[in-house]
């Protein structure tokens, strides 16, 4: 649902109040993630500030696909973690547009209900890190041809384009407010380029390992035979700064633990002897191997696509 902002006296004054806002929808909804963001490096992977950019290219077809991300030194590229706030607001417009609901890129939301979303703690230092993660959305600009289509015109934006948190007398959060990128709104909500995820991705802890889930939940599907990355190919599509050797080690852990809720992690070697990632989905196995599970995502609203 949307509101116009509106002040009372006394008051912070927001930067968005003249804005429609979009205002959460209550109890638990699905979490749902944009297949875009998923599936190309836009974020560090590192929670110590990264201003190395990244510059991604991939040939699809005949099309070149280019992603370039830069931020100031002094902020930083936005990490895995901030775009937790993006795929609550994902997850928003998504179930608004399946309940007939009018949306809006521009957000209002409690503080307690926005970490309860994103599945964080509600007290101590989190207020100051929603705001660093915000300002890291906000420096963070992406260079990209995806979706451009036959245009052929530069695109650049930065996740979003406005944010405030402001605070009462007694430095109490009032709320946070923020407007997301228009390529995120219309990829949400023109292109539906949106897949169910397991909120147990919020509970894992490192970097590579969130990043893999999403590329595994984007590329793995449903599918009985499951998807495979070459670990170069998975170097590649990460943006990692690390070298390969190192990225390797930490893949090979994320194996070992099987922490991707929903998938089976397994790692091979090709003919060419290059390590490969297989990865299935858990239902898909037969019952009697020891990463068998039932299916956990959930059925999806009526109004958009099955995921």
């Amino acid at each position: 649902m949307t509101k116009k902002g509106r002040r009372k006296e006394g008051e912070p004054v927001s930067m968005l109040d003249q804005l429609d806002l979009f205002v959460t929808l209550p109890g638990d909804i699905p979490t749902h993630d944009e297949q875009e963001m998923m599936e190309r490096p836009f974020f560090s992977l590192s929670k110590q500030r990264r201003s190395e950019p990244i510059d991604y290219q991939v040939q699809n077809g005949t099309t070149t696909v280019t992603v370039n991300v830069t931020a100031p030194a002094e902020i930083g590229i936005a990490t895995i973690w901030d775009c937790d706030i993006l795929i609550w607001a994902v997850s928003q417009l998504r179930a608004a547009k399946a309940a007939g609901q009018p949306t809006t890129p521009h957000f209002h939301v409690p503080l307690y209900e926005l970490l309860r979303g994103i599945d964080r703690p509600t007290g101590g230092d989190e207020y100051r890190r929603i705001v660093e993660a915000l300002e890291r959305l906000s420096a963070t600009l992406i260079r990209t041809n995806i979706r451009q289509g036959k245009k052929k015109r530069p695109e650049g934006f930065h996740w979003i384009e406005r944010y405030s948190a402001p605070t009462d007398d007694l430095g109490r959060s009032t709320g946070v407010e923020f407007t997301i990128s228009d390529w995120l709104y219309e990829g949400v909500l023109t292109d539906r380029l949106v897949l169910g995820i397991d909120r147990a991705y919020f509970k894992l802890t490192g970097g590579i390992e969130r990043w893999l889930y999403r590329v595994v939940r984007k590329h793995g599907g449903h599918q009985a035979g499951g998807w495979a990355f070459t670990m170069k190919q998975l170097h590649h599509k990460s943006g990692s700064t690390q070298r390969l050797a190192d990225f390797a080690k930490e893949l090979r852990r994320s194996v070992e633990r099987q922490r991707l809720p929903g998938y089976w992690l397994e790692m091979v070697r090709n003919d060419e002897g290059e390590e490969v990632l297989n990865f299935t989905e858990r239902c898909q196995l037969s019952t009697d191997h020891p990463g068998f599970q039932f299916k956990r995502l959930p059925r999806p609203p009526m109004g958009f696509p099955a995921d």
